[in-house]
């Protein structure tokens, strides 16, 4: 332990490794803590007190340096372990999922973006890890985490996230999903398989449908590949698997043998994934060698921003037993993914039980949410005037989410009492409306938010740790 005054240490972050202490100091302000090392101090930047320790700051080399000396503060690969990911839109909310986190059994990724959220955030890849990394050690995290790069759509979106040392890569190809084909003519259908691109995806139409056009045995079902099944599936999803392939290829070239994980998700597109279409993409993204550890396909009803599903509880079941045997069939060799998963609790155990703690749960903006529900309760004019704001911008910022808010049916603040304010985090339109609006509100209050936030740390953290017990118990009951 530190006890050289006047340093106020974070007895958490006191780390003894070798022949060095590490330890956060000097956090008076919220947020604005310092590094202090005792020992070797080499590599690292700061100020070399009277007694030969250094006391730096949080700043992008230190980060670097003490990632070298502490391994475990390395974003690190997770397996087949049941796994959840925490976006932090704001880049304080570590410590929180943490709390949520410790004792659960959850492997978590604790840095989680997309290159929409960094663009709205005005945050690099890099930010988000360190971020997520000074929250982890803040904490005394001392395990695995993971790094996800989320939403990857081109080979463009991936150099700066391998250059941060990500760990786990979120591959979106929706824009290579052709839902059309559900209802095209079979002319059409046949037309758009033959143009498919086939080098890339390695094979002929006539050897893939030597490959599909039977029956496979599952654990309680059999499915069947009529050649009008082969052809939807083909001609749905037959690009956007090549798609994923090559961006596969171009993070194997950048990793360089550096370990590293994969996630293919079509939950961001227009029509539901059949099972037979589940089949298909595990098995072609196998042929390839895609090393994907996680598959997020389109369940039916609504995976909707922020709220509960939507749909009925029954057909989801079902649903997701059927896309959990196609995951058995290929030897329980990866998860199904939950994505737009954060307050969906009537989902998750029955996630559980169909894959038996095979399954990632992403989240993503809940954590931003509890942030404004900590703001309405503390500082009422402010989380007034964003909230106006938001409906302002609400029609605009849902164009890129699958969101059913309805603006009409909110009302502005001056019509609501100040107890009603936190209410508005437990309702549906309000929720979705605050939620999908958040990149303009960080554009015009980001800085307000953090100042009061990181004055109120401890409490932005206790309600995030409440939330995610929540989100979590359901998994910690079930871990394998």
């Amino acid at each position: 332990m530190f006890e050289q005054q006047p340093f106020t240490q974070v007895s958490e972050s006191v780390t003894r490794y070798g022949d060095t202490t590490y330890a956060l100091v000097n956090c008076d302000q919220p947020g604005d803590c310092q590094l202090l090392v005792r020992g070797v101090i080499d590599g690292f930047e700061g100020e070399t007190l009277a007694d030969g320790s250094l006391l730096g700051s949080r700043s992008p080399h230190n980060a670097v340096v003490l990632r070298q000396r502490l391994p475990w503060l390395q974003p690190a690969v997770l397996g087949l372990q049941t796994s959840a990911g925490f976006g932090d839109r704001l880049g304080i909310a570590t410590p929180g999922h943490v709390l949520a986190t410790r004792g659960t059994g959850v492997a978590p990724i604790y840095a989680q973006q997309s290159v929409r959220e960094n663009t709205r955030t005005g945050r690099t890849p890099q930010q988000v890890v360190d971020d997520a990394m000074w929250g982890a050690f803040h904490a005394g995290w001392k395990e695995s985490w993971g790094a996800d790069a989320d939403h990857l759509k081109t080979l463009e979106d991936i150099p700066p996230f391998v250059a941060a040392g990500y760990t786990f890569y979120t591959i979106d190809p929706g824009e290579y999903v052709d839902d059309a084909v559900e209802t095209d003519d079979a002319e059409t259908r046949r037309r758009k398989v033959e143009q498919l691109p086939w080098s890339d995806l390695q094979s002929t139409l006539e050897e893939t449908s030597e490959r599909y056009q039977r029956a496979f045995t599952l654990d309680d079902r059999t499915l069947t590949f009529t050649q009008e099944d082969l052809y939807k599936a083909l001609g749905k999803y037959g690009g956007a698997v090549a798609h994923t392939a090559r961006m596969a290829r171009r993070l194997q070239e950048l990793q360089d043998q550096r370990p590293f994980e994969m996630e293919m998700s079509v939950d961001e597109t227009g029509t539901t994934t059949a099972l037979l279409e589940h089949f298909y993409i595990a098995s072609e993204l196998k042929r390839l060698g895609v090393p994907f550890v996680s598959l997020a396909p389109r369940f039916v009803g609504r995976f909707e921003k922020g709220v509960g599903y939507i749909g009925d509880l029954d057909e989801l079941t079902q649903n997701i037993n059927g896309h959990a045997s196609i995951m058995r069939y290929f030897d329980n060799s990866y998860k199904l993914s939950l994505h737009t998963g954060s307050d969906k609790f009537e989902v998750y155990p029955i996630a559980m039980q169909a894959t038996g703690g095979l399954v990632h749960l992403k989240t993503a903006g809940t954590s931003y949410l509890e942030a404004l529900r900590l703001i309405a309760s503390i500082d009422r004019p402010l989380f007034r005037e964003i909230w106006d704001f938001t409906r302002e911008h609400y029609e605009n910022d849902r164009r890129t989410y699958h969101v059913s808010a309805v603006l009409s049916e909110t009302l502005p603040a001056e019509q609501l009492t100040d107890e009603q304010l936190p209410e508005l985090l437990n309702q549906f339109g309000p929720r979705q409306i605050l939620h999908v609006t958040f990149g303009s509100v960080l554009d015009t209050y980001g800085a307000e938010l953090q100042r009061i936030l990181r004055a109120h740390l401890p409490e932005y953290w206790a309600y995030i740790q409440r939330h995610f017990d929540k989100h979590l118990a359901p998994f910690k009951q079930q871990t394998r």
